[in-house]
């Protein structure tokens, strides 16, 4: 494998970004295990939604590390056994992703965020190479925010999260033998707020325009605490047995993810629980852990040659998912088992590409014996693509069986089944070297949905927070989306500009919520100044959401739920910022929301009584070593 370094006139090895490569277990389970060089662009380090590690638009509780989900409709094709509690994947490394380092010389990289609400985010790593066959890396990650409704103090911490990660790559001199393995351990850990309790004067409630006092305003939930801990232990490896051509490779996955909510001031008016709908073991306090442990193999072989890429393997997945609760009945005050369920389950799939100029084509899919699969066929001509992708997925494990203080429930549903049909076009305008660049993304989707699977309102309940998981059947089973992105990046001299819009018909169907219109705009003016030594960018982005009726969010099941009673008006946020990059050095002033009641309005909703951040002067600082 061919490494790059730099050599100055006295043929002393100069050290850079050129000389780390970045390793990926995806291209290495595509015998692709060169390394890219390391990535040290400064596009958009100042956006908020590439502080962690997934970078899609989300609805979130207005603040860094509170529970969110993925805004826009995604096709699952994870099935088989799945946990159910997903709403701080954000915050949390996936183990299979993770990047790798071949180095030339000690690797070192932090980055840190910090802004004036309190919201900070720490991320440091350390790599270095045993000669060529071995690297060792490990990095740390904290994340911390302040409460930004009912805190007594300017400095009251609402979000803590820790990890760490210890990674490793060997490869054998004849590069026949890769080794990728890592460990990584995290806690996360979330002073649930309930939302904002609008207060009453003379018999009449507040309005929502009279909720944008924030730190002033009274919450529902003043003890209640979520905790997330994970702990997950990967490893991948292949041996080319002829050549290229042919791979054996093997993938071991041991996971863990223990859940815990408590509250340990329940509340009662009236003769009612407030928030909660009830209090099914112990009226005092809410104490509900639910734990799941997942042991993964994979088998399989791979190849490519010049024109043909296919893998094929087999699975097998074993899963524990168990939950306790705290009762006082009868006294004494003890934790009781309330659910236990065991799996073990079988997987097949595969996949070939072929690609010859400007023409491919893809097929992959998974089967699960003996109800459940996936499978996507595309096909790409030049700039245009077309993509059929069906799935049958069952429920998760939680909306199967939960049994908690306030909430429980078992259910028997079918499989949802999905068929999404995607036509693209992408097409590059000018050369490299011309003064005017663009590109045009544009794509369409027909999303057909059939026996959805959701968190709903109990519609025998008086209580909102009632909820249940439920399943579209009979003349109601099938649901039609109809989305359509376009996206354009255009580049004229030190202008850039990149804007993009999504629009999704029929979100407002049962069961789904999803705004019609999400968009994103980039604006700024780049270019080299002091003789180059320093690069520079100056710009405005935007987001806008249309109105619609966002989720709830019930943090004694950590799930997100339709509604129906409260909408969020539709809203831009602004952001203003400037970023610099000094040899190795990148960093970022951002002043986001500045545009916060301009409009007239003090505030917007991301979700029902949570009000997004304020206004709020954010710096960044990225810094990568090579000694």
């Amino acid at each position: 494998m061919s490494r790059a370094q730099i050599v100055d006139d006295s043929t002393r090895v100069l050290y850079g970004p050129r000389t780390t490569l970045v390793v990926r277990e995806g291209n290495v389970l595509r015998n692709l295990p060169e390394g890219t060089v390391l990535d040290t662009t400064l596009s958009g380090i100042q956006n908020s939604r590439n502080w962690y590690y997934d970078s899609t638009f989300q609805q979130d509780l207005g603040n860094v590390g509170t529970a969110s989900r993925r805004l826009l409709w995604e096709t699952n094709t994870n099935i088989g056994i799945r946990y159910g509690r997903t709403v701080f994947d954000k915050y949390f490394r996936n183990s299979a992703n993770i990047p790798y380092y071949d180095t030339r010389s000690p690797y070192t990289y932090f980055r840190f965020v910090q802004g004036s609400q309190g919201e900070q985010v720490f991320e440091g790593s350390y790599s270095r190479s045993i000669k060529k066959a071995v690297n060792l890396g490990i990095a740390y990650e904290r994340f911390s925010a302040n409460k930004q409704l009912g805190a007594v103090s300017t400095r009251e911490g609402q979000v803590t999260h820790t990890g760490v990660l210890v990674f490793a790559r060997y490869q054998t001199k004849n590069d026949r033998y890769h080794l990728l393995t890592n460990y990584y351990t995290a806690k996360h850990r979330v002073a649930e707020q309930g939302g904002i309790r609008p207060g009453v004067a003379a018999g009449v409630q507040d309005s929502l325009e009279q909720l944008f006092d924030y730190e002033r305003e009274t919450v529902l939930l003043t003890q209640a605490i979520n905790k997330d801990h994970r702990d997950r232990f990967h490893l991948a490896h292949t041996y080319n047995l002829v050549g290229r051509g042919l791979t054996a490779f093997h993938v071991f996955d041991w996971s863990r993810q223990y859940n815990r909510f408590t509250d340990d001031r329940l509340t009662f008016e009236e003769g009612r629980l407030l928030f909660y709908p009830e209090a099914l073991r112990d009226s005092a306090r809410t104490d509900d852990v639910g734990l799941y442990r997942q042991l993964e193999n994979t088998f399989g072989f791979l190849g490519r040659t010049k024109l043909l890429e296919y893998r094929v393997y087999g699975r097998q997945r074993t899963g524990r998912y168990s939950m306790e609760s705290l009762t006082a009945r009868p006294a004494p005050e003890r934790k009781v088992p309330t659910v236990q369920v065991d799996t073990t389950q079988i997987f097949v799939g595969g996949s070939a590409a072929f690609r010859w100029k400007i023409f491919q084509v893809l097929l992959d899919g998974e089967y699960k014996f003996i109800n459940e699969a996936w499978a996507r066929g595309s096909l790409r001509l030049g700039p245009l693509s077309g993509e059929l992708l069906y799935s049958s997925f069952a429920p998760t494990l939680t909306q199967q069986r939960y049994s908690g203080n306030h909430h429980q429930w078992s259910t028997d549903f079918d499989n949802t089944n999905v068929t999404q049909l995607t036509v693209a076009f992408d097409q590059r305008i000018g050369s490299k070297t011309a003064r005017l660049q663009q590109r045009v993304l544009a794509s369409g989707q027909v999303i057909n949905i059939n026996s959805l699977v959701y968190y709903g309102l109990d519609p025998l309940a008086v209580n909102r927070q009632d909820l249940a998981p439920q399943q579209l059947t009979g003349a109601n089973a099938n649901q039609r989306l109809l989305i359509g992105t376009l996206r354009h990046q255009l580049r004229y001299g030190v202008l850039r500009l990149d804007n993009m819009v999504t629009f999704t018909e029929g979100g407002d169907q049962e069961g789904l919520s999803i705004p019609q219109v999400v968009g994103n705009s980039r604006i700024l003016a780049e270019g080299f100044l002091f003789q180059k030594a320093l690069f520079s960018q100056v710009g405005v982005e935007a987001y806008y959401q249309s109105s619609y009726k966002p989720y709830n969010y019930s943090p004694a099941t950590q799930q997100f739920f339709v509604q129906n009673y409260f909408t969020s008006r539709s809203y831009p946020v602004v952001d203003v910022f400037v970023t610099a990059d000094i040899k190795t050095v990148s960093v970022f002033l951002k002043m986001a929301y500045i545009n916060q009641g301009l409009d007239g309005n003090a505030g917007y909703f991301p979700t029902p009584y949570f009000t997004g951040t304020p206004r709020s002067f954010q710096l960044g600082l990225k810094w990568n070593f090579f000694d």
